[in-house]
This record gives C-alpha cells, structure tokens and sequence, in this order.
C-alpha cells in the first residue's frame, strides 16, 4: 500500500521525500500555539515511517500478503521543528532476523522499528522506537 493513499496522512501533508523517505513541510496547518511543528504531527510523520519500513520487509509480496499495525511506540522530543521534517527508520538485523523466524512459525510476529527525525538543519528533532505487529493476511 502507499502509504500516501492513506486519507489522514493525506490530510497531515505527509509526502515522500526524493531518498524515498517521508517528510513533514512546516505549514501552519501543523504548527502549534507557539509556531513550531505540533508534537502529534511529528509522531504521525514517525508512525508512517515506521510502517512504511515495515512495508519493506515484505517488499517481494505482490499483493502484501500481510498486515502491519502500531502495537506500541516510545518517544522522545529533542528540539522544536521550525522547517520541514525528515523521517528516516530502521530495524536491527538480529530484530529482522527474530521477526521472521517468528513470523513464518506463527504467522504473526512484533518487530521494533527504530525512527528518528531531523529537521532542515539536521537537528535531532524527535527519536522513537515503534513496536509493529504484523499478521499475514488469510488468502
């Protein structure tokens, strides 16, 4: 799925960037009672990310044969965003390797998807770690 075709990512401006990341454009739209990018549009643009990387672990499957949903996230805020935001994610090799062995033994399986995002400045604005679960969809 693009990710983009979601109707509240839409609606939050959430767009691909040229490295096929995602970004966030400051807009007054998500800023917050003092300017800067709003704390929940910050962790909207990290949620995507991190179910976007999931997206590329199945990256073969056409169509997706599963489903990737947010069971839990922690997050810390660094610094106020006053430019477009940049998201970028990540999964550990030993956690990629734990999520598929149990994924093909039980067909569901959670993965820690590790986010940070950095504004123009490639200041540290806002770091997290997403807990996806994934279960493979019943064809």
């Amino acid at each position: 799925m693009n990710v983009r075709e979601m109707p509240f990512v839409e609606h939050v401006g959430i767009a691909y960037a040229a490295d096929g990341e995602l970004l966030l454009s400051s807009r007054a739209c998500v800023h917050n009672h003092v300017g800067t990018v709003h704390a929940a549009a910050l962790f909207a643009l990290a949620e995507t990310q991190s179910g976007l990387c999931l997206q590329t672990l199945f990256a073969g499957d056409s169509p997706p044969a599963v489903l990737p949903l947010l069971r839990s996230s922690a997050v810390k805020y660094h610094a106020p965003a006053n430019s477009a935001v940049h998201a970028t994610a990540s999964v550990s090799p030993e956690g990629q390797e734990r999520f598929v062995t149990r994924f093909e033994r039980k067909g569901r399986a959670t993965v820690a998807v590790t986010v940070t995002l950095s504004d123009d400045t490639d200041t540290l604005v806002m770091s997290g770690e997403f807990s996806g679960l994934c279960k493979k969809l019943i064809s």
